[in-house]
Formats: C-alpha cells, sequence, structure tokens
C-alpha cells in the first residue's frame, strides 16, 4: 500500500504539484534565512570585534540563530502563532495585517513563498523524479535565499556560498550535472572572469563595479553547471541587470549613483541556464 502511494508520488503530476507545497514550506523558512541570517552574521562579527579589543559583549548570552527565538510581529513583537504561519494562506486569511496590532505584513513574505513554490515546480517538471530533480531543488532554493540577502543588504554570504560550491563539485563525482573536470575549470573559471572584470574596472577608473561576493557565486555556478555555461550567465545576467537599472534610472526610481547588487541576476541567469542552458547554448552556437 505505501509502495503504491510512493509510486504514484512519483508521477509526473503528483510530484509537481507535491513540490509545489514543499516549496511553499521551504519558501517560509528561506524568508527566516533572508531576514535572521545577515543580523546573525554583524552580531558574530561584532562579538568577534569586542573580543579581540577584551571589551564587554553585552548581546552574550542572547540565543539568535534560525530557530530561536520564535518569530514575533516586527511592530508589537507579539509571538507568531502556528495558524497564522501558514505559507500564503496566513497572510491572505489575515488580509496582509498583523492579528494583533493590524500593522501592514511585508507582501514580500508571500512573494518569496510563492516564488520558490513555482521554481520547485519548474524543476520538478523540467528533471521529473530524480536525482537532478533533487539536486536541482537545493541549488533553486539557495540561489532565493541569496538573492534576497544580497537585495537587503548586498551581501552573498560564504557561509552559504562555499558548502553549495564544494557541493556541486562533489555531485560532479556522479556526473549529476556535469563531469568532474568540467566542474572544476568552471568554478575557476568563474571566479577568474569576474576578478579579472573587477579589477580591470577599478584600474582604468579607481572604483569598485562589484563586490567579491559575485566572484563566488559565479564560481559555485561553474561548479555545478560547468565552464560551458559562464559565458550564457554573464550574458543573461548583464542583459537583465541593464534592462532594469535603466529602466528603474528613467523612472527616477534610482539615482546613478546608486550601486545595484549584482548577484539576484545572477542568480536568474544561473537558474535558467540551469532548466535551459543546453537549448539556450545550442541556439547560440548553432
Amino acid at each position: 500500500m505505501n509502495y503504491t502511494i510512493f509510486q504514484d508520488l512519483t508521477q509526473p503530476v503528483p510530484f509537481i504539484i507535491l513540490m509545489g507545497v514543499v516549496g511553499l514550506l521551504v519558501g517560509s523558512f528561506l524568508n527566516v534565512v533572508i531576514y535572521r541570517l545577515p543580523i546573525m552574521m554583524q552580531r558574530q562579527w561584532r562579538s568577534d570585534c569586542l573580543e579581540y579589543l577584551k571589551l564587554e559583549n553585552s548581546e552574550q548570552g542572547e540565543t539568535f540563530n534560525l530557530a530561536l527565538p520564535k518569530s514575533t510581529c516586527p511592530h508589537c513583537k507579539t509571538p507568531i502563532l502556528a495558524r497564522h504561519n501558514v505559507p500564503v494562506l496566513s497572510y491572505l486569511w489575515l488580509r496582509g495585517k498583523c492579528a494583533t496590532c493590524k500593522n501592514p505584513i511585508s507582501a514580500r513574505y508571500p512573494i518569496v513563498e510563492l516564488l520558490t513554490a513555482v521554481l520547485s515546480m519548474s524543476v520538478a517538471w523540467h528533471f521529473g523524479f530524480s536525482q537532478q530533480a533533487a539536486a536541482g531543488l537545493v541549488l533553486t532554493w539557495t540561489l532565493i535565499a541569496l538573492s534576497g540577502i544580497d537585495l537587503d543588504h548586498q551581501l552573498l554570504p560564504d557561509v552559504i556560498i562555499f558548502p553549495t560550491l564544494w557541493l556541486g563539485l562533489l555531485l560532479s563525482l556522479f556526473n549529476v550535472f556535469t563531469d568532474s573536470q568540467t566542474s572544476i575549470i568552471g568554478a575557476a573559471a568563474g571566479y577568474l572572469l569576474l576578478w579579472s572584470v573587477y579589477h580591470g574596472f577599478k584600474l582604468f577608473t579607481g572604483k569598485e563595479g562589484m563586490g567579491q561576493g559575485d566572484f563566488k557565486l559565479l564560481a559555485m555556478l561553474g561548479a555545478w553547471l560547468g565552464w560551458q555555461y559562464l559565458g550564457l550567465i554573464i550574458l543573461l545576467s548583464s542583459l537583465v541587470g541593464a534592462t532594469l537599472g535603466l529602466t528603474l534610472i528613467s523612472l527616477n526610481k534610482q539615482q546613478r549613483e546608486t550601486p545595484i547588487p549584482f548577484g539576484p541576476y545572477l542568480a536568474v541567469a544561473g537558474f535558467i541556464a540551469l532548466l535551459w542552458g543546453d537549448r539556450l547554448n545550442t541556439l547560440y552556437f548553432g
């Protein structure tokens, strides 16, 4: 009986629906990661500085991680009940407001949950029930978390990028997306490509054109997908970034001098390459 249920879930439509539900739940967790991880990092940096200076740390002993303390309303600090924390549905039921103080809840929470669900279903639809789908989901969720953090803080945490990069290299041992030689070259070339652009731009302009986290993110994508996709990822991310940047400037939503995080554009391009990179490369190179 249980085996029959498992077989049913591996069929295309049930599998896609299941991954949509899983995506909603993971999206809720990614909201926590996007909000809390930068705060955890800042607290750790502060703690390290105070320890080096031999000063007292007033926050020492306070527990703050991805699990504790429990989520609260940012306005009234009332703990959020489980029934008010159901992905998307709770937001709609509460009409986008806190159940206690009635202050508005950011629409980004359901957007991240829905985005994670839709992209998870896309991966499930594209790869089917396979090890590629499992790996592709991990990469997709990682890219969503990195994009959210970069948009908020212009920061791409090593604590996310490096483990994911190593995972991509390990997966290449089993030819999940590419072979080991292609993966290693992809990681090295991805880093060096943007490193060269960064130093060339700085040499000619005296300014920093991008953050060093972008080098590591492209290296991570190179480790997962192989060096053959690096040109496509750079081209797509540059086109999306330039188009969106010029649009925001023309609408007076952003100043020319305001730095634009490049990580989300690399993430979008990486996801496109994950699903349709073969076809796009074939189209481009004929």
